[in-house]
């Protein structure tokens, strides 16, 4: 029999894809990475996805774990030679327990992240990851990349909500993980280990995952800023004045708010006149366990200490429901109508807080010295240092045109970041989109040890090949 025959016998025919019925498995979501893949096997429990990868082992074919295809560095997306396993979690989708009493869920990886929000709230609890993509990406994606999203300011990345895991190992054996614990100190983490590992040492199948009270209120606000530098001090406002209560912290460059309500006329900033056209934005939000009128309170005493300091020109706070989430889906549709503009050279990075305007200064005159006119579309979670520092044509400019730029405009935004002592990657993952930057700027010893750890979990390197690290 043929890998494919025992694949087949293995799972069932109607679970194994082959030709055309791969085509949307191969295809990242951005458009900028297709591949191929021998096949797509869709195991249905963690035991068949153990039988999987044994048999891959055993063939030494080697094998790629994909969740909800939403990587934005070609993480889950096949090379071109064919050869590649692409094994989906998608059927991996339940949700085992959920524990009140030790405020944790157990979820398998192929479960949706707003399924796993959605059955917190149902047992009267919060699940707090929050991405723009929580409505198509999966657990296992999320734990693969460590991601991230708009509420780490105050519950962490992904890795700081996990305690357990569920693991299938290069040679097909299983490691049972799933311990709620929220201290096991007998050993090595090996928990930490796989997170944000992108699939390259293991396939996580399943996680035992924090929860936290549902929060009796929340105020939202967005406002108008002069510039990065105020920002940061309105941050530092915010945490001096709300404590734990600060929750998010979004910087958006008044380009991209404004491009979004051009885009989508439906959705409207609340301002007029000159603080409609400000240069920066802030939304930020606090989460109150006592009342109300207490987030209220608290909420409009800082906000008004930061209008009376100038640091904000304006500010609008939510007054209910319906606009405190029209306030977060004008952030959260920045990224759509980034999309609907065309194509730009991105960057996810992180920088320390207290040298994110100073980056933004220095990098955008870099950027203009070097490529007059380039429009730079910058937003992010500034609570935690994360910026998505994106680089758009210049007026006129075609798309390709940028893009023949690419390789440039990234050893000018990464060499400004390496200065500031900031990350190039903050939350997308090293994918194959960053495998050479990191040979760059990641010191050697820490590559070494990167390669060894690879090399001795995964020593035929038949996991996710080509990913985050070459060995």
């Amino acid at each position: 029999m043929t890998f494919l025959d025992e694949l087949r016998a293995l799972l069932g025919p109607e679970h194994v894809l082959t030709g055309g019925d791969t085509d949307s498995y191969t295809l990242d979501w951005r458009g900028r990475y297709q591949g191929k893949a021998l096949a797509v096997a869709r195991p249905g429990d963690t035991e068949a996805v153990a039988a999987v990868v044994r048999l891959c082992a055993r063939h030494r074919v080697p094998v790629l774990p994909q969740g909800g295809n939403t990587s934005l560095c070609g993480g889950a997306t096949p090379d071109q030679e064919g050869g590649t396993l692409l094994l989906s979690l998608g059927r991996l989708n339940r949700i085992r327990s959920v524990d009140t009493d030790n405020d944790t869920i157990t979820v398998e990886a192929g479960c949706i992240l707003q399924a796993v929000q959605q059955a917190a709230e149902q047992a009267g609890r919060l699940f707090p990851l929050s991405l723009a993509a929580e409505g198509s990406c999966s657990i296992g994606g999320n734990l693969a990349t460590n991601a991230g999203g708009t509420q780490v300011l105050r519950y962490g990345n992904t890795r700081d909500l996990t305690l357990g895991l569920e693991v299938v190992t290069p040679d097909g054996r299983v490691w049972h993980g799933l311990r709620g614990l929220r201290k096991d100190n007998t050993g090595y983490d090996l928990r930490d280990l796989y997170i944000g590992s992108e699939g390259t040492l293991g396939i996580i199948t399943a996680a035992t995952l924090k929860l936290y009270p549902l929060p009796v209120a929340r105020c939202t606000a967005l406002l108008a800023l002069p510039g990065v530098e105020e920002a940061v001090q309105v941050l530092s406002r915010a945490r001096a004045g709300f404590g734990a209560m600060l929750t998010g912290f979004e910087l958006m460059a008044g380009y991209c708010l404004q491009g979004v309500v051009r885009l989508y006329p439906q959705q409207r900033l609340p301002f007029s006149g000159a603080s409609a056209e400000s240069p920066w934005f802030a939304l930020l939000e606090l989460s109150d366990s006592e009342s109300e009128a207490h987030a209220r309170e608290r909420f409009e005493h800082v906000l008004g200490e930061v209008l009376e300091a100038g640091l904000a020109t304006d500010a609008a706070i939510a007054e209910n429901v319906a606009q405190t989430r029209a306030l977060w889906h004008l952030r959260e549709s920045i990224p759509l109508a980034e999309a609907a503009f065309g194509k730009a050279v991105k960057h996810d990075v992180s920088v320390p807080i207290s040298r994110i305007a100073e980056f933004v200064r220095t990098t955008n005159g870099l950027l203009q010295a070097n490529f007059p006119g380039v429009t730079h579309v910058i937003f992010g979670h500034l609570g935690d240092g994360n910026l998505h520092y994106n680089v758009a044509p210049a007026p006129g400019q075609a798309e390709a045109d940028l893009l023949a730029l690419q390789a440039r405009i990234y050893q000018v935004v990464h060499d400004s970041v390496h200065a500031h002592q900031g990350s190039i990657s903050a939350e997308h993952g090293v994918g194959q989109l960053k495998v050479e930057e990191l040979t760059r700027y990641k010191d050697p010893l820490e590559l070494d040890l990167m390669r060894r750890i690879k090399q001795a979990l995964d020593p035929d390197g038949i996991m996710n090949p080509g990913k985050v690290v070459r060995v």
